[in-house]
């Protein structure tokens, strides 16, 4: 006979609930140890990096590279975000191969770690907007990962090119308990490394050797991570790390140059491109030129008409494959297609010039995105970007025409500041700077004339946009289908006073013009404005306030980067109404330092308010001194905002 135990419910429930609470305590035991250890520590982080390990090892093989680079990274979650994280990819190409890779979830089952591994790799092409393109991904997906998980991945690379070793980071926007970078390298073969962002980093290096091989080790323990921010400078110039650069290498008694400095990488460069457009030019090619340059009287307005062509009717597309992706196509080619990338539209530029009889010259180039410059990291991680370089009567122009909308004398805002390794020949190549263009040349000017219509305010404007203002502002409307779309980017960009504002109607002149200032005229109605108590008026003539866009948080960390340096100038007449007299006007304001400066007047003339409101900025870069000195100023600009002027009834 079997016997069947039954428990009154009540006791039942609460044997459930025990049970769960002790399976719940077990597991939550499991954690404490580590994980409530590195929560505490880290109160406001998802993750932390519990160790970050990379061993590369260069060697010769009959005086052939072989280079390989093993790295493990083992990760923990602090809250229940880290299924955000499940998702993962390593990247390859035809200069670097994935030999192999191993990848673990960690996750508290039963009171202690169950190992749940990734079998299922997913293989795409990546494309971006890179200098080359040939990139690959290989995706894969950590499994159950929640709160208190962890994640183990090992990988190996194989690196084909000795030019394309990869930096080594000792930071991240995450902590790292364990940070630890290792090169292992034949005694034949010179390194240098180039350090970034460590100088106050207690990293702890070491060298030794054994028979064959130097070996070089850097390490580090528990780093803070870096706070993400918007608009700060690319990570490269915030995160430590270390570049590692072959310099050369001895083989049968010589000794072979890579990377020693600049001159290495131009050599190198100058072999990809030294015999491109050797084709005679097509027929069409050359009858667009002529066409292009037929009546122009000088050779600056040939070279501007050529340039403008080439941004107009050549689409920018980036899609290469392996050493394609710095070796540039066929100018041919490029013309017929109607698209290319950086590197194609640079020598399409070249051979029109050329066909023109004007000298133009390819030029490498960093986007601001890398900080480095060509003395300093003499490899191909210094640019990733080609540009035609020309110059004419001691002045230098900088030909992009993947920037759309850029004249001629204003280079596209990402490689302001930037060198540029311009080819002179075979064994000539000139290092040239690319200005920083001042606010001067980038302007939002607003000039109003304002009456009153009850208390709603009424006026009609002109707008003018020059430089990069114009040249973003370009970029936007463009994506505009429709008129009304257009009136609703309008109302956004041109808005004054508050978000009642309402353009009524407008007008473009010189819309998509390179060399010409865009004009927009339009009529608007900002409703409730004034406020209007007893026999009194009051109205703020503050109507933009442009001047928020330069203020940081008090409690930023990162420096500010803006993408160019611009200036407005807002002027603002208002027609007092009749039967009113001016009872107050506020004070002037004028501030100023090497950074910005702005100003606020006011200056009552005939019955009219004559309100100007200017602003400039100076720097492309703030730190966080610089920002603190900027916002001091940028406060005493946004009192003045706040002040009215008041209208009173005649007696």
């Amino acid at each position: 006979m079997t016997t069947t135990l039954h428990h009154p419910r009540p006791y039942r429930d609460l044997l459930v609930t025990l049970c769960t609470l002790i399976f719940a305590f077990s597991s939550y035991s499991q954690i404490t140890s580590e994980y409530q250890r590195y929560k505490e520590q880290y109160p406001n982080s998802n993750s932390v990096r519990l160790s970050q390990e990379s061993t590369l090892t260069i060697g010769l093989d009959d005086g052939k590279f072989k280079i390989t680079q093993d790295i493990s990274e083992e990760d923990i979650y602090l809250d229940e975000g880290a299924k955000n994280n499940a998702k993962q990819s390593l990247s390859f190409s035809t200069f670097y191969d994935l030999e192999s890779i191993e990848a673990s979830s960690y996750v508290i089952e039963g009171g202690q770690y169950q190992k749940f591994s990734v079998s299922d790799f997913k293989e795409k092409d990546d494309l971006d907007n890179a200098f080359y393109d040939d990139v690959k991904s290989l995706s894969f997906i950590f499994p159950r990962l929640g709160m208190g998980a962890k994640t183990k991945l090992k990988y190996e690379q194989t690196i084909k090119n000795p030019r394309f070793l990869f930096a080594h980071y000792f930071g991240g926007f995450y902590p790292i308990v364990k940070n630890k970078f290792t090169i292992i390298v034949d005694k034949d073969i010179n390194l240098l490394f180039k350090e970034f962002n460590t100088d106050s980093i207690p990293i702890k290096y070491s060298k030794s050797q054994n028979r064959k091989s130097n070996i070089y080790t850097w390490e580090l323990r528990d780093m803070d991570e870096f706070k993400f921010e918007t608009r700060s400078p690319t990570y490269k110039s915030i995160l430590p790390h270390i570049i590692p650069i072959i310099s050369s290498y001895k083989y049968n008694d010589n000794i072979i140059d890579v990377g020693n400095d600049v001159t290495d990488l131009y050599n190198w460069y100058y072999t990809l491109t030294q015999d491109i457009n050797r084709d005679e030019s097509s027929n069409e090619l050359i009858q667009i030129v002529n066409e292009l340059t037929k009546g122009k009287k000088s050779e600056l307005e040939k070279v501007k008409a050529i340039y403008y062509w080439a941004q107009e009717n050549i689409k920018y597309i980036a899609f290469e494959y392996a050493l394609g992706g710095f070796v540039p196509r066929e100018a041919n080619e490029v013309f017929n297609k109607k698209y290319g990338d950086c590197k194609d539209n640079a020598s399409l530029l070249y051979k029109m010039l050329e066909i023109a009889g004007i000298q133009g010259q390819l030029a490498w180039i960093g986007t601001r995105s890398i900080p480095y410059s060509y003395l300093d990291v003499p490899t191909p991680s210094v640019d990733n970007h080609m540009i035609l370089y020309y110059e004419n009567k001691g002045n230098s122009y900088y030909l992009d025409a993947t920037g759309r909308y850029n004249p001629l004398e204003i280079p596209t805002s990402f490689i302001q500041g930037k060198e540029a390794l311009v080819s002179m020949g075979k064994d000539s190549f000139m290092l040239k700077k690319v200005p920083i263009i001042k606010s001067q040349k980038s302007v939002y000017k607003d000039s109003a004339t304002l009456e009153l219509n009850g208390n709603n305010l009424k006026g009609t404007s002109k707008a003018q946009l020059t430089g990069y203002t114009k040249i973003n502002f370009f970029y936007e409307l463009e994506k505009q289908d429709s008129r009304e779309k257009i009136r609703d980017y309008y109302k956004w960009f041109f808005e004054k006073g508050n978000n009642s504002f309402l353009i009524e109607q407008f007008t473009e002149t010189n819309l998509f013009k390179y060399d010409e200032d865009l004009t927009v005229d339009y009529d608007f109605n900002v409703s409730n404005y004034a406020k209007v108590i007893g026999d009194e008026i009051y109205i703020n003539l503050n109507l933009n306030k442009s001047i928020a866009q330069l203020k940081t948080e008090e409690d930023r960390e990162m420096p500010l980067e803006h993408n160019y340096l611009d200036s407005f100038q807002f002027q603002n007449t208002f027609i007092v109404p009749e039967g009113y007299e001016v009872d107050y006007l506020p004070e002037n304001i004028d501030i100023s330092n090497e950074y910005i400066n702005s100003s606020i007047q006011y200056e009552l003339t005939d019955g009219q308010i004559l309100y100007k409101h200017h602003i400039e900025h100076n720097s492309l870069i703030l730190d966080l001194e610089t920002q603190k000195k900027v916002n001091s100023l940028i406060k005493k600009i946004e009192q003045g905002y706040k002040e009215v002027v008041v209208l009173k009834k005649n007696n």
